[in-house]
């Protein structure tokens, strides 16, 4: 039985494990997007996560605790300078998983992206050009599509391409 052995071990030793994710995330926070197997991706949100979020308050004991996590003065650096700025006035989720659909060579892992979601420009170009969609409720369509209907069928007759003609 597995009971409450919810981490990945990812196939490695916990001394193997927790250098991997530390490489991983220092290279994540300098990079700001790596390309990685589905499995580490879901294991490294995990752990850089709650590191990133204490980059939100820049005090020594948050500065010295993300160091003893990464173990690199460029990666707390970028962190606590230009990603905390951008992640402010988020309140989670400061990662995202992007499948890219192919499996790797080698072992037919499945890749995929993880970034930081306020980095990825593409993706924040179009979610300013959308805007915010008005959410309704059920049955909100009904009135609408009836209040086209009758216009459309109007036009159809007045061009003579109506649906008893066709």
């Amino acid at each position: 039985m597995r009971h409450g052995n919810k981490i990945n071990h990812l196939g490695r030793t916990t001394a193997h494990r927790k250098s991997m994710l530390s490489n991983m995330g220092t290279s994540l926070i300098l990079h700001k997007r790596i390309k990685t197997t589905l499995a580490k991706a879901k294991e490294l949100r995990v752990y850089i996560e709650p590191i990133i979020n204490r980059g939100k308050e820049d005090t020594t004991h948050n500065r010295r605790m993300v160091f003893s996590e990464l173990q690199s003065k460029e990666a707390v650096q970028e962190l606590f300078t230009n990603i905390s700025g951008k992640i402010a006035e988020r309140n989670g989720g400061y990662t995202r998983i992007l499948k890219i659909g192919g499996n790797r060579v080698g072992d037919n892992a499945e890749t995929c992206y993880i970034e930081l979601v306020d980095y990825n420009e593409n993706m924040l170009k179009t979610a300013k050009a959308g805007g915010a969609k008005k959410r309704s409720r059920r049955g909100s369509g009904k009135t609408e599509k009836k209040a086209v209907e009758p216009e459309t069928k109007a036009q159809d007759a007045a061009e003579g391409t109506s649906e008893e003609q066709a």
